[in-house]
């Protein structure tokens, strides 16, 4: 196997294990709730809540700081710790250390996508980077989408706690090969960020996903999502004043000239939302409507992401071909119709193949597509020297999409009238399909990309 195909293995299996913990631990949060029967609802949500919170304000750090020090050092650095913490998860004897390992879980994987992605794309020739990053951004997607079902099969089979050791052969069978395999790279001319741009982004990122998050649960009217709100409404634009005025930002305001990284970014935060949405979504209908199991509704679910799995290779390879506009359009469309399709055709009744199975293969196929054009389309024209800062932005602003998308889901299932359960789950579908149409229209803005040659290979420094 050629070199470059080993390094997007290696990549893709610790971009996986991140993801993957975004939406696993949902399932098995009832059984942590049994073995922890002292503590409150409200206090072990921060095992789900907390992850989602911390790990969307420390990418943009965690890409920035690997430009600099070395992307290799900092992936390493990555992968060695979601393994030790998700042991620790695993290991946990209380609510208070299992929050506080998931806190540390959440930062270890903030290290991992930025820093995967950039030493992927300079192994990789311009004529083939779209389908790399599309496999890699699949990965992701197809990672979170398989959370419910493996996290079903773990939970009935054996327990929450090896939802968390199953990291631990996941991130070794990328470790061993990566110290190895991998080349170290950083930007030689690169200083430090600043210091406090880099605290404001953390806390205005971590007081809006915090917001978003508890809305749900503390009210959207309460002082304390307002006060969340108001502060990130505060804090980020200080960010981006700042980063505006500093000789080393730690979010580079030039990026975004580019209008390819600037309408992907655009795109994948209005397909975030919904796609997030829809995961938790299809899973809730499945078991509180149809009334299917955890495990059932995990095995259900799961054409959608074999779909994304096959579609996203070939959307990778068309848009190396003929660029990523005439893969998102598609990939939008696909999205919104089988979103569409849930909305209009779900009954009370149980019918899986005549109508569940068609619109999920639908839905499924978009994501594939759609996280294939806009993963690439982010960092095709940036520098190699701005790969994990780039991609960094990108997964924030996926991050931030997903915590969105699933708090209006639940704000809209909680709306829905009590006489008509199905009526809730309607109005959601129907907001995704018309999410779908807004990425439609990104897409058309997108215009051609064109991918700029990559820098040599460890540029500043190399190591075996």
């Amino acid at each position: 196997m050629q070199r470059h195909w080993k390094v997007l293995i290696v990549t893709a299996v610790a971009v996986f294990m991140s993801f993957l913990d975004v939406t696993i631990v949902n399932v098995a949060f009832p059984d942590v709730e049994r073995d922890f029967p002292e503590a409150s609802r409200a206090g072990l949500s921060w095992i789900l809540n907390g992850y989602n919170i911390v790990f969307a304000a420390l990418l943009v750090p965690a890409g920035r700081l690997a430009d600099l020090v070395g992307r290799r050092r900092m992936f390493l650095i990555g992968v060695t710790g979601f393994v030790a913490v998700s042991a620790l998860c695993g290991l946990a004897t209380s609510p208070e250390l299992l929050v506080a390992a998931r806190f540390l879980q959440a930062a270890a994987g903030a290290i991992l996508v930025p820093t995967s992605l950039a030493l992927l794309l300079p192994e990789f020739p311009v004529e083939k980077r779209a389908t790399a990053v599309a496999i890699w951004g699949a990965t992701g997607a197809v990672a979170a989408a398989l959370g419910p079902s493996l996290g079903g099969v773990l939970v009935e089979e054996a327990g929450w706690r090896w939802v968390f050791f199953l990291n631990v052969p996941i991130g070794l069978a990328a470790l061993v090969p990566a110290r190895r395999l991998l080349r170290e790279s950083r930007h030689p001319a690169g200083v430090l960020p600043d210091a406090l741009g880099t605290a404001l982004l953390v806390a205005g990122v971590g007081t809006l996903a915090l917001g978003i998050v508890q809305g749900p649960d503390w009210g959207w009217s309460s002082a304390g999502v307002l006060g969340s709100l108001a502060a990130a409404a505060v804090l980020l634009p200080a960010v981006v004043v700042r980063s505006a005025r500093h000789r080393a930002p730690v979010i580079e305001l030039d990026l975004f000239r580019a209008r390819s990284f600037a309408v992907a970014n655009a795109g994948m935060f209005a397909f975030s939302t919904a796609f997030y949405a829809l995961l938790l979504g299809n899973v809730l209908f499945l078991t509180q409507i149809w009334g299917y199991s955890i495990l059932e509704a995990g095995f259900a679910v799961t054409p959608g992401p074999l779909m994304a799995a096959v579609s996203a290779p070939v959307g990778g390879r068309l848009a190396d071909r003929f660029g990523q506009r005439v893969v998102a359009l598609p990939g939008a469309l696909l999205f919104a119709a089988g979103c569409a399709l849930f909305a209009s055709g779900m009954g009370a009744s149980p019918d899986y193949l005549g109508e569940y199975l068609v619109p999920t293969m639908l839905t499924g196929a978009g994501v594939g597509l759609s996280f294939a054009a806009w993963s690439s389309a982010a960092v095709a024209e940036l520098p190699a020297t701005r790969f994990a800062t780039g991609s960094a932005v990108l997964a924030c602003l996926r991050q931030i999409g997903a915590v969105l998308g699933i708090a209006v889901l639940v704000a809209v299932l909680e709306g829905s009238p009590a006489a008509d359960p199905i009526a809730g789950f309607t109005d959601a579908w129907t907001l995704m399909a018309a999410a779908g149409g807004v990425v439609a229209l990104l897409a058309l803005v997108l215009g051609r990309v064109g991918a700029a040659a990559p820098a040599p290979v460890a540029a500043a420094e190399a190591s075996p």
